[in-house]
């Protein structure tokens, strides 16, 4: 799942860190981070990118081999929904969903999360924020997206996600917890973490006249 990486739509928090221009070019890094990293595991990839509506929506950034699928709905849940039934109709399953928010997420982090699914109907990636990085899926479980849109983006997901799984009976394992990249904080502990990726930390260090 990944938001184009427009100047002033994407990281806002990290503008008066970086700036629009710079956060934009970071929200593409990380896009690219999480394609190499998900497509290097052997696994059929999938791009959900935003609509057709610019040159800049995300796909170009998309290695060879990667299908494509367009975002569709009002909100994350809904948008959720729609690439997870369009990738188990396509043939996808168990299918692993991640987001481009973790910097530190690796392959193994993936093939983990791929293997917990052979014995789990669920697997979640807890981001230190409340949220989850990554969610895996034995079957198109979409109902675990249809909460309070109000919700994401807060500290509650991964509770209500833990909550609606439980509800419809589902067996569920948590992955390892890994930071999520948003705030200016979140990026001072990134930088600090020998596990970030050069490319990711050479553009979340300021710079003058940004």
């Amino acid at each position: 799942m990944a938001k184009a990486p427009r100047p002033g739509t994407v990281k806002t928090r990290l503008h008066p860190l970086l700036g629009p221009q710079r956060c934009a070019a970071l929200q593409a890094e990380l896009i690219r981070h999480t394609l190499e990293t998900a497509s290097g595991c052997g696994l059929r990839t999938y791009l959900a990118h935003t609509p057709y509506d610019g040159p800049d929506d995300g796909r170009h950034l998309a290695p060879a081999g990667v299908r494509l699928l367009v975002q569709r709905g009002a909100d994350l849940g809904q948008r959720l929904a729609a690439a997870v039934t369009d990738a188990f109709a396509d043939g996808a399953g168990p299918l692993v969903v991640v987001g481009t928010d973790a910097p530190t997420l690796t392959g193994d982090h993936v093939a983990s999360a791929h293997a917990t699914l052979e014995s789990r109907d669920v697997v979640l990636g807890p981001a230190l924020d409340g949220g989850y990085y990554l969610i895996g899926l034995r079957a198109p479980h979409t109902g675990l997206f249809a909460f309070d849109p109000a919700l994401w983006s807060t500290d509650k997901v991964l509770a209500a996600t833990l909550a609606l799984a439980d509800d419809a009976g589902l067996r569920t394992e948590l992955g390892t917890p890994l930071r999520d990249l948003d705030t200016p904080e979140d990026a001072a502990a990134l930088l600090a973490d020998p596990a970030l990726p050069p490319g990711i930390a050479a553009l979340l260090k300021p710079t003058e006249n940004v």
